[in-house]
């Protein structure tokens, strides 16, 4: 008799387990059944927003495998519209209720594995039952805000609450959509996944838009009309409103794991082993969203919810359910976005991440440009480094600029990863063409102006004496390359 193998979760790593262990194990060998309370599999949900603004056309664009193609192809029995809502270790079974045909379904397995994802973090007043607000975690999500958009009466006026990565694309995407949007946050800045000093830069990209940010205020409640949201209602009055999306953040699904006995770790995920094995529990595995990995730069467990993750883990989790062997070796998490034109990337440690996780560091800001100065098209662009004191080891880093901005956090991402200082990255021999980087790429200038002993910790504009009582040992030629402004400012203090 042929081994069942049930998967809780139709997306990005339910289904990449499950693909990559039928390719590993014959149709007589294993059976493989999935659960998914949504009418999709495989879809990006990172793509929600740019289908709700209009940049995608179509929602199908955004489902990568249909469920036709897993069952056809692969032999997998996807079971949509079915929520898992109880699992038996002892009996080896799952309970899931059929959404659309009522009654209850009961599966025996031998293996199991658990991709629920994550789910969004809702305050009591957005359990309220008001029509018109909306959270975006999955496709369905998305499917009933745009429909909430084209009926009539077409809503013109839209809050978004939570300035994180969804908030932020969804605000641009109801502007491109030609509605008047405020996005309330209750920091200091939206885009709390950067350092403020950053988070600003792109906070002036979003007003330049006409996107109003409210930060420093929490909301309290809602005000309906007939039956439908007429104002958010903040500590700070209320503002009007006929649609509200919430970008409050997510938090691990762990309701049924936690249930059913699964251990959860300090981040709030299923803890599991670089095998994607639940720890303790023989036969079951987590990837995904539900899960916590360990973070490779402070050695601290994390919950980061991305795509990119899950579907690797889902992998992992399926060569070794197959019968192989690999590893998920963490994560440093590595993120990139986009305000309109203005690009945002991050990896690695916020100064927060690293006053909490005990480093001695300093950190610096550059400003260069993406293109060499005199090439049409050259733009601004910001740089933050954060390194380990005394070492020099990356610990994190963040860049906001426009085209061309983002994926330079590769680069960065790619030293972080390796354990390089700033000192080894200066030495980086990156793509130099004047229509893609200076002679001296923003990453270099940054790495170079992070390895000057003394001027990283230096607030502002210091005499030679200062800078030499630092440590710092420079002459004017070591200058070339610098921020033209940043040069100025040691040459004046070297000239003394």
């Amino acid at each position: 008799m042929a081994e069942r193998l049930i998967v809780i979760g139709g997306d990005a790593a339910g289904m990449s387990a499950a693909s990559q262990a039928r390719r590993r194990r014959g149709r007589d060998d294993l059976e493989i059944v999935a659960f998914e309370r949504g009418h999709f599999t495989s879809y990006s949900a990172c793509g929600i927003p740019y289908w709700i603004g209009g940049l995608v056309p179509e929602r199908d664009q955004l489902v990568a495998r249909a469920p036709e193609t897993f069952r056809d192809e692969y032999d997998i029995d996807v079971r949509l519209q079915h929520e898992v809502t109880a699992i038996d270790l002892d009996r080896r079974e799952v309970v899931a209720r059929d959404l659309a045909g009522g009654g209850e379904v009961r599966a025996g397995f031998d293996t199991l594995v658990y991709a629920v994802g994550a789910t969004p973090r809702l305050p009591d007043w957005a359990r309220s039952g008001v029509a018109g607000v909306f959270g975006v975690q999955t496709l369905d999500d998305g499917a009933a805000l745009r429909d909430w958009l084209e009926a009539e009466p077409r809503p013109r006026r839209a809050v978004v609450v939570g300035g994180g990565y969804i908030g932020v694309e969804m605000a641009e995407a109801l502007v491109q959509r030609g509605l008047d949007v405020t996005l309330v946050e209750r920091g200091e800045q939206p885009m709390s996944t950067v350092d403020d000093d950053m988070a600003v830069l792109v906070a002036a990209a979003m007003r330049g838009v006409g996107i109003e940010i409210r930060t420093g205020v929490e909301v309290t409640g809602l005000t309906e009309q007939d039956g439908r949201v007429s104002a958010v209602v903040t500590d700070d009055g209320s503002l009007p409103a006929d649609v509200v999306v919430l970008g409050l953040g997510v938090r691990p699904n762990t309701a049924l794991a936690e249930a059913a006995g699964l251990p959860l770790g300090p981040s709030g995920g299923v803890q599991v082993d670089r095998r994607m094995r639940v720890l303790g529990v023989p036969g079951v595995w987590a990837a995904g969203d539900c899960v916590e990995t360990l973070h490779r730069v402070s050695g601290l467990p994390v919950h980061v919810p991305l795509g990119t993750h899950a579907n690797k883990q889902g992998r992992v989790a399926g060569i070794n359910i197959g019968g192989g062997y690999a590893t998920f070796p963490g994560v440093i998490g590595t993120a990139v976005t986009k305000v309109c034109e203005l690009e945002v990337g991050r990896t690695g440690l916020r100064e927060r991440d690293a006053h909490a996780a005990g480093f001695e560091f300093v950190s610096v800001v550059i400003e260069s440009t993406n293109r060499a100065g005199y090439y049409p098209g050259a733009r601004p662009m910001t740089v933050k480094l954060i390194a380990e004191r005394p070492s020099g080891r990356l610990l994190g880093a963040q860049i906001v600029g426009w085209s061309e901005a983002a994926k330079r956090i590769d680069a960065l991402a790619v030293a972080l990863w390796n354990g390089m200082t700033v000192d080894d990255m200066t030495a980086l021999d990156l793509g130099y063409a004047p229509p893609y980087a200076p002679v001296w790429d923003p990453v270099l200038v940054a790495a170079r102006t992070a390895g000057v002993p003394g001027l990283a910790v230096a607030t502002g504009p210091c005499s030679a004496e200062e800078l030499r009582a630092a440590g710092a040992e420079l002459v004017l030629d070591d200058l070339t390359g610098f921020p033209a402004a940043l040069a100025d400012v040691l040459r004046l203090a070297l000239q003394e």
